[in-house]
């Protein structure tokens, strides 16, 4: 009798266990301290993943992984559409102290922004991240903060002189000392590095040829002697572009995290960005006006006047002063230049040729406030390349304002524009804007050139997943607006019929 009581006490603690493996949140309810089976299930693996950003929208990449007692935070963005930004207010969905890690894929402030806030309100764990990336979010982030604390300074004059206030305080969300403080968190890596980043956690970081430093990262969560993988695509990069090697593709991987920014469309072919470039600035330079390009200051910048020094140099556009009216982006062109082991065979071409595009012979760095307010007296045709890439902020909006109402003048996009943004308003066609205050007519003319794009499209993302030997266990749709974001899912479905999911904003889901 004793024998067969225990036996049927160890199929019942069997059958128990065999439950509690595929009950997913159960485990949270279970005592993780002490001995016998209580004891044996601390080892039992259990994953959570909650979107906290780019979930359904573009901007604020932030994927919460819960594992093995752990909380692992894959890119810390900065919301930037108008109807989101709140968000970068509210309180963030878990204590940050509860965050052991942050890995971060690149250095675009919609994936590292809001760094400075989650280390001020208590992350004090590392920041896992390339050493390019390193080097250029710190440049980012002070750049952020900069712009934070004028803007707040600016408003705060203007509501004073307009007798009114905004619906929340003017004041910058992070300054340059909140900023400071992280840099000792970061920890650079390697691509191919494989990190321990926690216990039964461990990170590999690939190149997602992007922008400079770019990584797709593939976290392998271990435990109760299994294994899964989840792989973060970041924003993924185009192949055959200038600069950079092209983006990894990986063969497996059990569930996977995909940007969607593009992934319901097309781009315009990359051969024709060199004659849409050139005819731009033909037309405009015989016109007599300024051609402003609103550019991010990570790779767009330093990919723009990659094609100006192209064209220059096969004689296809006269020379005309080029001046880069950010100081970030100056400060991102040297991190450039410190790292040409990240450069593909092209680039590396015209540098032991001596053509390098960031030697351009009539270019001009606006390192100072007066350089820039002297750009407005120059004589000709002047392209200025400046900030925000979005029109959100920075210098940009002041060679707006003195050439978007002037028909002899073009307004060049050459990024993405996310919903709600000045650049959106404008690439849709508005008639008139509103910039620092004061309405503008749009008279300017206005072009999109969307082959100069570093995030892959449609076709690219799904051959991408293509390289998959096997479907993965499911597929997130992530880092696109809604449209995009069901449209690639609907895509892949009806294309590969996986198991596709588009989550929403702060949507939790258990891993099995």
């Amino acid at each position: 009798m004793q024998t067969r009581g225990l036996r049927a006490a160890l199929e019942m603690s069997s059958v128990i266990l065999q439950v509690h493996l595929t009950a997913g949140p159960f485990y949270n309810t279970i005592p993780r301290q002490g001995k016998g089976f209580l004891g044996y299930c601390e080892t039992i693996m259990s994953i959570e993943l909650s979107f906290l950003g780019a979930a359904q929208n573009v901007t604020g990449s932030r994927f919460l992984l819960q594992a093995n007692g752990n909380g692992i935070l894959i890119d810390c963005g900065l919301y930037q559409e108008r109807e989101f930004r709140e968000r970068n207010w509210n309180p963030f969905p878990v204590p940050p102290q509860s965050i052991d890690a942050v890995l971060l894929t690149h250095a675009h402030l919609d994936h590292c922004g809001y760094l400075p806030k989650l280390v001020k309100d208590g992350f004090a764990g590392k920041v896992y991240c390339t050493a390019a990336t390193s080097e250029i979010a710190k440049i980012v982030l002070l750049d952020s903060a900069h712009i934070q604390e004028e803007d707040a300074r600016f408003k705060r004059k203007r509501h004073k002189r307009e007798g009114r206030k905004g619906k929340y305080p003017v004041v910058p969300l992070y300054t340059g000392e909140d900023v400071e403080a992280c840099f000792d968190l970061f920890a650079p890596l390697s691509y191919d590095q494989t990190q321990q980043i926690a216990p039964g956690i461990n990170a590999r970081f690939r190149d997602a040829g992007h922008i400079l430093g770019a990584a797709m990262i593939e976290v392998k969560v271990n435990g109760n002697a299994q294994q899964r993988t989840i792989l973060f695509s970041g924003d993924v990069g185009r192949q055959d572009k200038p600069i950079l090697q092209d983006p990894t593709f990986f063969d497996t991987a059990d569930y996977v995290l995909i940007e969607s920014t593009y992934g319901d469309r097309i781009h315009q072919a990359t051969d024709s960005i060199k004659p849409d470039l050139e005819k731009v600035i033909n037309s405009t330079h015989k016109a007599g006006g300024n051609i402003i390009v609103p550019s991010f200051a990570v790779e767009r910048s330093q990919e723009v006047l990659y094609y100006l020094n192209e064209l220059l140099i096969e004689k296809r556009i006269p020379h005309l002063a080029v001046v880069m009216d950010s100081p970030m982006a100056i400060k991102v062109t040297e991190v450039f230049e410190k790292h040409p082991e990240l450069f593909d065979e092209e680039m590396l071409r015209r540098i032991r040729q001596e053509s390098s595009p960031f030697d351009l012979p009539d270019l001009q760095m606006a390192r100072s406030t007066d350089d820039s307010k002297a750009i407005n007296r120059m004589k000709g045709t002047t392209l200025i390349i400046a900030g925000s890439g979005m029109c959100t902020g920075g210098r940009v909006k002041h060679h707006l304002a003195h050439n978007i109402s002037d028909p002899k003048s073009a307004i060049l996009f050459v990024g993405y524009q996310a919903k709600g943004t000045l650049g959106r308003h404008i690439v849709d066609g508005a008639k008139e804007v509103r910039i620092l205050g004061q309405n503008y007519h749009v008279k300017a003319r206005i072009v999109q050139i969307t082959g100069f794009s570093a995030h892959a499209d449609r076709d690219e993302l799904t051959k991408w997943l293509s390289a998959l030997q096997k479907p993965p266990r499911r597929l997130f749709i992530v880092h696109g607006e809604a449209d995009s974001a069901h449209s690639f899912a609907e895509h892949i479905k009806t294309q590969k019929g996986w198991q596709v999911h588009v989550p929403s904003y702060k949507e939790k889901v258990m891993l099995d």
